[in-house]
């Protein structure tokens, strides 16, 4: 606990990440000027020839005021997260996601109780917060309907939720943000360079159900037998108040489906919109975040006429300006990141230190596997400072990405071992901004509960998944499975 004590004092005194990207504007001036003075250079693989440009000159100065405004534009995970998150922060103002999550909740077999309890969780993540919000009270309150602690529900939907956040089934507005920072990044060393929404979409399918399976021997193994030993001094078993709108929801359901099976459609049939090869990937991968606007939008829409949450179209027009509202910090935070990539790469520095840190990692003769599992380590270590997803990875993938290139890792498997790490150790870390609503949770059902004990429970959770997403990732590598469509694991020059 004093470990941890220490991580939340160092945490919490960290800059904001909008700050701490302006400052790393600064350092990337500041280091140019230097490496330009000392004439930095390094020659590629392919022979290409990289040098250090001064941006402290006349000439480095005017190129960031002149392309400011462009390097917010076109900074790819800006378009592709309002586009996408329009459809998922449409449906969860509607509050079709959260009563999806209510509902799965209600109709669970006692026996699978926890690993349902477990995948509802990681689903949970294509409904941004509701998992947190929703799926962590609801939780206890079903547990302990059926008998069992309420602190069990709390830790097994919070596992499920945080630890397992980066695991879907399905694409999620983490994808394609995601996919934005690793495509930059890759574009350091290969201008051409594209990566599609769905790169990991296999590996996190895979992932999905591992960590389900796991996250259930962990409960019964070793989570509950600790749980029943917690005295409650709250067993009163709350009413839930809530509108079902079965109706709403029925009907909502079946136009998803009926929209998904015209996607599938429109994939299929020669002459139809989605059929055939697209600039680079096929059509329904490039087209991936706009059908995921659809996908969410349309029967959220149904399921707000139909239990009345939208009267008209105002509703639908504020919503969606709430969704955008909502999205404010992260549009801040895309400026600087912007701002801070472009400086980074116009200087020559992210291809220097692609190149030459690609180079010395060769010297080694490290097994890819083993460089990885080193990334995804690292990468849990700054999740314990750094509870921000995006943030972090907007400092790590201008570095990593064009690193790993060097030795034919694709940009695609680093991003997988990115998310690995960022997922792990959500549950344990006191910058995980959530973290305040499970500790109030516990709070609730047992008195003097705090973060050591939110974090003793959550260990066993953290430490399992840790260990078997790396194999996963490691048997994955080595059977040289694709990541996803359009994504492999070996890049070549």
């Amino acid at each position: 606990m004093k470990i941890l004590t220490t991580i939340e004092r160092i945490g919490n005194r960290l800059p904001d990440p909008n700050t701490l990207f302006f400052i790393g504007i600064i350092i990337v001036f500041l280091l140019s000027s230097f490496a330009a003075m000392n004439q930095w250079s390094v020659t590629a693989p392919d022979g290409t020839q990289y040098s250090a440009i001064n941006l402290l000159s006349s000439d480095g100065i005017w190129w960031l005021m002149s392309t400011m405004i462009t390097n917010f534009l076109q900074f790819p995970p800006l378009g592709i997260v309002l586009v996408g998150m329009l459809g998922i922060g449409f449906a969860e103002k509607t509050g079709l996601l959260g009563r999806l999550i209510q509902f799965g909740m209600r109709h669970v077999s006692l026996k699978l109780l926890s690993p349902t309890t477990l995948f509802i969780g990681i689903l949970s993540s294509i409904a941004l917060d509701a998992g947190y919000v929703v799926l962590v009270p609801l939780a206890a309150l079903v547990y302990m309907s059926v008998g069992r602690s309420p602190l069990l529900g709390i830790a097994v939907s919070f596992a499920g939720v945080s630890a397992g956040f980066s695991a879907n089934l399905f694409i999620t507005a983490l994808d394609p943000l995601l996919a934005g920072f690793t495509q930059r990044g890759a574009q350091f060393i290969d201008p051409e360079y594209v990566v599609a929404v769905t790169g990991n979409w296999w590996f996190m399918i895979a992932s999905t159900i591992l960590l389900v399976i796991t996250g259930w021997f962990v409960t019964e193994k070793y989570v509950a037998p600790a749980v029943e030993n917690i005295e409650l001094t709250n067993t009163h078993k709350i009413t839930e108040q809530h509108n079902d709108n079965i109706f709403a929801l029925k009907y909502a359901c079946i136009t998803a489906l009926v929209l998904f099976l015209l996607v599938v459609t429109a994939c299929l049939i020669p002459g139809w919109p989605l059929y055939g090869e697209g600039k680079r990937f096929d059509r329904w991968i490039e087209a991936t975040v706009v059908l995921l606007l659809f996908l969410f939008f349309i029967p959220a829409l149904v399921f707000g006429l139909l239990s009345k949450t939208i009267k008209s179209d105002r509703d639908i027009a504020n919503m969606l300006g709430q969704v955008m509202a909502d999205l404010g910090p992260y549009i801040v935070l895309a400026f600087f990141a912007a701002q801070f990539i472009a400086a980074f790469q116009q200087s020559g520095l992210g291809q220097i230190m692609a190149v030459a840190g690609g180079q010395w990692l060769t010297t080694f003769g490290v097994h890819d596997s083993l460089l990885l599992i080193c990334f995804v380590l690292l990468v849990v270590l700054a999740n314990l400072l750094i509870g921000s997803a995006s943030a972090k990875y907007a400092f790590f993938a201008p570095v990593f990405v064009p690193m790993l290139m060097q030795i034919n890792i694709t940009p695609e498997l680093t991003q997988a071992a990115y998310r690995i790490g960022d997922s792990v150790s959500n549950v344990i870390t006191p910058m995980n901004p959530y973290m305040i609503i499970i500790i109030i949770e516990f709070r609730k059902y047992a008195k003097g509960s705090g973060l050591g004990t939110v974090v003793a429970m959550m260990l066993p959770y953290s430490i399992a998944f840790l260990l078997v997403w790396l194999i996963l990732l490691v048997i994955w590598t080595t059977l040289g499975l694709p990541l996803g469509p359009g994504a492999n694991l070996t890049y070549e020059f």
